[in-house]
């Protein structure tokens, strides 16, 4: 038997046997996954309280803004992309790059904050708050949970940004700027839910 094809074949099989490891430190993604366990609970929450007062949450949704989420929802989904292209920049030692595809996602997040905040102030102006009925009282809660989980990863994507400008990751050192990624994703994954849930679906 060839000696060389059997070292081939034990090769390959060691690589087709090896784990693959998610990105990112492994705490992370424990504490992602506690964090998308607490918004499951309020998704199933608003849900149940829709069933019990239909009527209600359907005319208080046409009080929204869709355009907004809609908006919104296009100014995450950008920015989750500029974050992945700046993983991949930073990976193939394009360390210019990848700090600019990070700015160019700590923009739209900007963007973001800017318009749910108008959002907030217009119905703030009607004098509409947590005590005007259920259906506001979970978009209020749910959209500021939410809210605050962007103003966290928008610092989480200040300081990758500043780390990727000084050297500090590059390949084989990634771990620390995927964490953040991966975090920003699971942001954006959220609102993919959020915004058909409380603004489209009836």
């Amino acid at each position: 038997m060839d000696t060389s094809a059997t070292m081939t074949l034990n090769q390959d099989d060691t690589v087709e046997a090896a784990p693959l490891a998610p990105p990112g430190d492994l705490a992370v993604w424990f504490f992602i996954l506690a964090e998308l366990l607490v918004f499951a609970v309020f998704f199933i929450a608003y849900a149940v309280a829709r069933t019990h007062d239909v009527a209600l949450f359907a005319v208080m949704q046409q009080t929204l803004d869709p355009d907004a989420g809609a908006l919104n929802t296009v100014l995450l989904v950008s920015s989750s992309w500029c974050v992945a292209r700046a993983v991949l920049a930073v990976d193939g030692a394009r360390l210019r790059t990848g700090a600019r595809w990070l700015l160019a996602a700590l923009a739209c997040g900007g963007g973001f904050l800017l318009v749910k905040g108008l959002e907030y102030a217009d119905k703030f102006a009607e004098g509409i708050g947590l005590s005007t009925n259920t259906f506001y009282m979970f978009y209020l809660s749910l959209t500021f949970f939410h809210f605050m989980h962007v103003v966290l990863g928008m610092l989480v994507l200040a300081v990758l940004w500043h780390g990727v400008r000084r050297g500090h990751y590059r390949r084989g050192r990634l771990s620390g700027l995927e964490s953040g990624a991966v975090y920003w994703h699971m942001v954006d994954l959220v609102w993919l839910v959020l915004f058909p849930l409380v603004y489209v679906l009836h």
